[in-house]
């Protein structure tokens, strides 16, 4: 596995929010993650990231523990997070912004602009377009392309398809599978869970910081107390 995630607990302050959350992702591999509010979901994804302290457990990356390691150290580990957020620079350009996540990885930006430009095109067409100025859709492709200019082996994403059109969710799945199918790793918090497993090689259900069920994408979908608990029906 690339990422293999053991037994981690912590969160905030003196609170823990995970309870022990066990998480694999392999090479290539799209792994959602869904819950209730609260479950702990994006908490998670911070842990990974270094940005929330780990008080117990294992967190390894090729097989290097990266627990609490400083957040500002993952990219050069091939680890790109993108938050749900402020993932994009609003008074930047659309070029500028890209430029940007080539910054801490200047060697991978040949390989990052290959893949950005094949994955986005339409990124392209208005390099010089503020991305203050762009829809919701089109400033979570451009938060996804500025990640991938790291040209990153495990991929987090945070809710990327919180707020947006129907035809925009389907946009941002297909282009998921999409880096998955270039050997990127995608580890994916959502809550429109039910196409989210549609397009997972596996799902993740956490409930108050702890696993709930792990299993194929389809066959979460399938499964009728999932359904009833998680997906908002059998």
């Amino acid at each position: 596995m690339l990422l293999d995630a053991e037994g981690v607990t912590g969160g905030y302050g003196e609170a823990d929010i995970l309870h022990g959350v066990d998480c694999r992702v392999g090479a290539g591999e799209v792994v959602v993650v869904i819950g209730p509010n609260g479950a702990g979901k994006s908490t998670l994804m911070k842990a990974l990231a270094g940005l929330v302290h780990v008080r117990r457990g294992s967190i390894r990356l090729a097989g290097e523990e990266i627990a609490n390691a400083p957040a500002e150290g993952m990219i050069a580990r091939g680890l790109a997070f993108v938050p749900q957020e402020r993932n994009v620079f609003a008074s930047l350009t659309v070029a500028e912004n890209l430029a940007m996540g080539a910054y801490a990885r200047p060697a991978a930006a040949r390989e990052g602009s290959a893949r950005v430009a094949a994955m986005f095109p339409e990124l392209l067409e208005r390099p010089r377009a503020l991305a203050g100025s762009l829809s919701g859709g089109q400033r979570q492709m451009l938060a996804l392309g500025r990640a991938l200019m790291l040209s990153p082996r495990l991929l987090l994403l945070d809710e990327p398809t919180a707020g947006l059109s129907p035809k925009f969710c389907g946009l941002i799945f297909r282009k998921v599978r999409e880096i998955a199918a270039a050997g990127i790793a995608v580890l994916m918090v959502e809550q429109n869970a039910r196409p989210a497993l549609a397009i997972a090689d596996r799902g993740l259900v956490l409930a108050m910081g702890r696993n709930r069920a792990e299993d194929a994408g389809p066959a979460l979908l399938a499964n009728p107390e999932i359904g009833r608990l998680f997906l908002g029906g059998a």
